[in-house]
């Protein structure tokens, strides 16, 4: 009997503004980052990890990482002020991630060079970086063996109009290369462990990719995990364009 869903799930999360309107010179580019889980493994590995994390340092786990109040220590984060609290806490943070079995599928569109290209033609940051991650998950997929069961992949919710036009993108992309991709739109705040963790990975790829010289040990802990073709990562667990 054929199975009806896929044994994996995807969680994803983007760092950067995707609009080409304005483009931040600190920080030029969009980033999309697909991190791809185990049902078996997220369930019984990555989930219990997380909240006892979050019992060590709040007593609660209803707390919701997010990597911009991380790095800002503000609201919940503000206890990471306290440098005998922030050393520990982002130790385990990364140890963590570390231990965390996902795959990385990343985009990442230099936004100016793509405006300089394409122009008025310039596809949205979004859209684009969507495709390029759909198409390598599909060849993941194929290469576990795994091209027909329904694969659900969590989105967080950006705003009615936004979603909206994000699902027709992505329902369109599904009927024009038969993906089995289905969509779920999911809020930050409802404490998802997969969207949090997304959230982590985003920035430092991004940062990496601006300045690949500079220290960077998220993206040293996160590097071992992206996809990998024959020719290693580039150009399928990272996909920079153009």
């Amino acid at each position: 009997m054929q199975k009806e869903f896929s044994e994996y799930i995807v969680y994803v999360d983007e760092s950067g503004d995707h609009s080409l309107d304005s483009i931040d010179s600190e920080y030029p580019i969009f980033v999309l980052a697909f991190c791809v889980f185990r049902k078996d493994s997220y369930l019984n590995k990555v989930v219990p990890k997380l909240q006892s994390f979050k019992f060590k340092y709040y007593g609660h786990d209803m707390v919701v990482l997010h990597e911009l109040d991380i790095r800002k220590s503000r609201g919940p984060f503000n206890i990471l002020l306290d440098k005998k609290v922030r050393d520990p806490f982002m130790e385990d943070l990364n140890c963590l991630i570390d231990s965390a079995p996902f795959t990385l599928i990343t985009s990442v569109i230099d936004k100016q060079r793509h405006l300089d290209r394409y122009g008025h033609n310039a596809h949205s940051p979004y859209d684009l970086s969507l495709l390029f991650c759909m198409e390598r998950l599909e060849h993941f997929f194929i290469a576990q063996g795994e091209s027909e069961p329904q694969v659900h992949i969590v989105l967080e919710k950006r705003g009615k109009k936004e979603d909206n036009e994000l699902e027709l993108v992505f329902r369109r992309y599904c009927d024009t290369n038969n993906f089995p991709f289905v969509p779920v739109f999911a809020h930050k705040q409802n404490n998802s462990v997969g969207l949090q963790l997304a959230d982590l990975v985003a920035r430092p790829i991004g940062r990496h990719v601006i300045n690949p010289k500079q220290d960077n040990r998220a993206y040293d802990i996160l590097k071992k995990k992206f996809y990998r073709g024959p020719n290693g990562m580039n150009g399928w667990g990272l996909k920079i364009f153009p």
